[in-house]
């Protein structure tokens, strides 16, 4: 069974040989202790890591090569550095401060959409025809996919996540009462720009997947409202995945951490059916299947706390898990990259374990 039978065969509840082996990568200040503690100082980055232990993605599985974000990129600037701190102009009209060398999220001082002024200057970065969404060689590109053995994507982007890192989550969420009519217009722009493009990639390619990111809980739930996401999500949502339907693409896998349970029901009605990474402390995806049955699928939920807390722990996190993987429709991986707290030797031994759990104890770690 090839790599791209086996996703697929995984989340339509049919027999496997074994589910694929992916992990959801490291923070940069990981890496840096792995090095100290055996990891080879030349893999530095997070797919010459993953294909050192052997890993098969997630980070890294292919997608096709389409801009479907803001584009293109603008400039940004330093307008300020102490020590490894520095205050960073956006391009966009936003300033920030960051940490050089950290994974750690920037505090904007100021955001870069404030108003529809803001609005109508980025507007034109979400038109589908802007030069360079697609490679200029693209027939060729779309035509490497056509015999391919290997799950092949599509990211579609984010209706909530990119507004509130434009707006900040308090400007978002009170122009959600106060400007009702600037939000659907803004999420508008963005369904037009992904369908115009799902169009175009398509009708060339046959994907898999489609993926999106939407980072709108925190760990008591989501930062709007259920009715506003019902309102001005879930529709835009469906138009969008019934264009996808229409290709064939059935399977769409989306990124939100925290507890995600209130939404769930959105997201299916919505079409969207793959829930990742499931944040173990947060959400308790037994109970959402028991909901929902095999309407819903999943993609992590092996907590990192059982990886921070060492070996015993972690045989007792893979023994909660194995009755999903029974059950189908489910590939396990640490719930979020994989933090500093946990060393080289345990994150092996997860791996390590994990593997046996899922079939693949062919594989060999390195030493």
């Amino acid at each position: 069974m090839n790599h791209r039978e086996r996703f697929l065969r995984t989340y339509e509840f049919k027999e496997v040989d074994r589910v694929p082996d992916y992990e959801f990568g490291f923070w940069t200040e990981t890496i840096d202790r792995w090095h100290k503690e055996g990891l080879p100082m030349d893999k530095r980055d997070m797919r010459e890591i993953e294909l050192y232990l052997k890993l098969e993605g997630w980070d890294y599985l292919e997608m096709v090569p389409v801009r479907t974000t803001f584009w293109p990129p603008l400039p940004g600037r330093i307008i300020k550095e102490e020590g490894n701190r520095a205050v960073v102009d956006d391009g966009m009209g936003g300033i920030y401060v960051g940490t050089v060398g950290s994974s750690s999220i920037p505090h904007y001082l100021r955001y870069p959409l404030k108003n529809r002024i803001d609005w109508e200057k980025l507007r034109p970065f979400f038109d589908p025809d802007t030069p360079g969404r697609f490679p200029l060689n693209w027939d060729e590109v779309a035509e490497s996919y056509r015999d391919r053995d290997y799950p092949l994507g599509m990211f579609i982007g984010s209706l909530y996540g990119w507004l509130r890192n434009f707006m900040g989550v308090e400007r978002i969420s009170i122009a959600f009462y106060r400007e009702p009519e600037w939000i659907a217009e803004m999420m508008d722009t963005l369904v037009d720009l992904w369908i115009t493009l799902i169009h175009r990639t398509l009708r060339k390619v046959k994907v898999d997947f489609a993926t999106w990111w939407e980072d709108m809980c925190y760990s008591k739930g989501p930062l709007l409202s259920v009715r506003h996401f019902e309102e001005f999500m879930v529709p835009r949502y469906k138009k969008v995945t019934d264009v996808l339907k229409d290709y064939g693409v059935t399977l769409n896998v989306l990124d939100c951490d925290g507890d995600i349970t209130l939404l769930v029901p959105g997201w299916l009605k919505a079409g969207i059916n793959c829930m990742f990474p499931v944040e173990a402390r947060f959400t308790d995806m037994y109970k959402i299947r028991e909901q929902f049955g095999r309407r819903v699928l999943f993609l992590g939920n092996v907590d990192k706390l059982a990886l921070m807390a060492g070996e015993k722990a972690i045989d007792k996190e893979l023994k909660r898990l194995a009755p999903m993987l029974e059950d189908g429709g489910f590939i396990p991986l640490v719930d979020h990259r994989c933090p500093p707290e946990v060393s080289y030797a345990t994150y092996k031994y997860y791996l390590k374990k994990k593997r046996e759990l899922i079939g693949r104890t062919e594989v060999e770690l390195p030493d």
